[in-house]
């Protein structure tokens, strides 16, 4: 028994409570092991239509072979289902998740991978005739551990209800409007339903630019204007998420390389204008060389006497300084830029991105200006070689990230 299991003991034992249009669901000790049941509502068995609706959803229910599809077995006395009980496992509503861990809904992929895995039960679930109809964070399921979404029980089995406000309570606002005005049913109202829950869950990530379109166009008042299936939803929402990234990145990369251009030219001397003055009049001297003396005698040498290897090991001495400047400088801008040039750092929001892309900058002229001094360049010639090292890194790393096939894209 763990932590919870002990806890619940203690009290009604139930875990993992939420309510659903047909009842409440829990998790309770049976024959000595914790399973997931649902007791219906006392009131709904009392009418004849949902007594059979619940009997047809039963029945049918054995049929579903999908693996975000929750089983479950009616027990009850005398004819009557008082209680299903749902196949083994850990499932707790997507609600009782983000108020026990409210971090979930920022974890890299979780938004994503949690419509993915709904979409694919919609569309296994409309191949059958069925629809959800409600896609409420009381009626969307996660199993622990991976957090797959699981559904269980379906709302188009239950439209002959007389008062279907009733019958979705406090979920009524996730029901697309022409159910509830009995109009035409077909798979816009799941649509209207997802975009509904992204809606609910976006609110809490801060509703990022990219999805605000998708949810306004899935949520439209008229199903015609909404998206024809759930298949499209995804590929809007996969689609708008690649492009966004890709603008990001690219504005990034320009900026990044606008930054390197100016401080090339930033480097460069500035050109002064000098003013010409007439030379004096060079005086007459004695020339001693007519008169036989030669500069050897003090010591003087012409320049074209320098020895040549001596000015070779100062060239030598030179392209050595360079090289080492090269290796440290390329080793360190491949480390700064792999911050924000990887695939880890794509989820980040575009104000955190932009933030590291200065702070990146910043890092780079800081490590130009250290490693320049201990390789004893100019601050014009390590900052001419660190350019092309950074240019040169910034166009393989744009190519890894966003060239060909690759699945990224192009990233923020």
């Amino acid at each position: 028994m763990n932590y919870e299991e002990l806890l619940a003991s203690r009290s009604d034992g139930k875990l993992n409570k939420t309510q659903l249009p047909i009842g409440e669901y829990y998790r309770m000790q049976v024959d000595g092991k914790y399973r997931g049941v649902v007791d219906i509502r006392q009131e709904l068995n009392d009418s004849i239509v949902f007594s059979e609706a619940l009997k047809t959803e039963c029945a049918q229910n054995r049929t579903l072979a999908n693996r975000y599809q929750l089983h479950f077995t009616p027990a009850g006395e005398g004819g009557n289902i008082t209680q299903l009980e749902v196949e083994t496992g850990v499932f707790l509503s997507l609600e009782q998740l983000l108020t026990d861990t409210p971090a979930a809904i920022a974890e890299k992929e979780f938004f994503v991978n949690l419509l993915q895995n709904l979409v694919e039960v919609t569309s296994y679930l409309h191949e059958k005739g069925i629809r959800h109809i409600c896609y409420s964070p009381k009626t969307v399921f996660v199993r622990k551990g991976d957090r797959a979404a699981m559904l269980l029980s379906h709302g188009s089995f239950y439209l002959g209800m007389n008062d279907l406000e009733a019958f979705y309570g406090s979920d009524v606002s996730y029901v697309a409007p022409e159910v509830l005005s009995r109009g035409t049913i077909d798979n816009r109202c799941d649509v209207y339903s997802l975009g509904k829950l992204m809606e609910t869950l976006l609110v809490r990530m801060g509703m990022p630019l990219e999805y605000k379109k998708i949810v306004k166009k899935a949520t439209s008042e008229k199903p015609e204007d909404r998206y024809a299936t759930p298949e499209e939803l995804l590929k809007a929402v996969q689609r708008n998420r690649n492009t966004y990234k890709s603008v990001l990145m690219f504005a990034a990369a320009v900026a990044i390389a606008l930054v390197c251009v100016g401080l090339f030219f930033d480097s460069m001397p500035e050109s002064t204008q000098v003013e010409f003055v007439k030379p004096v009049p060079r005086q007459a001297t004695d020339d001693l060389i007519d008169d036989g003396f030669s500069p050897e005698e003090l010591g003087v040498t012409n320049a074209d006497s320098i020895q040549d290897e001596d000015y070779e090991a100062r060239r030598n001495y030179q392209a050595k300084a360079e090289e080492i400047f090269r290796k440290k400088y390329e080793k360190e801008a491949d480390r700064i830029l792999s911050k924000i040039y990887n695939k880890d750092y794509m989820s980040s929001s575009e104000k955190k991105f932009l933030s590291e892309s200065q702070s990146t900058i910043d890092e780079l002229m800081k490590t130009q200006q250290k490693l320049g001094e201990e390789a004893d360049l100019t601050p014009e010639r390590s900052q001419l070689i660190a350019t092309e090292i950074i240019d040169r890194i910034t166009e393989k790393k744009k190519r890894e990230m966003g060239g060909g096939s690759n699945k990224y894209g192009i990233q923020k």
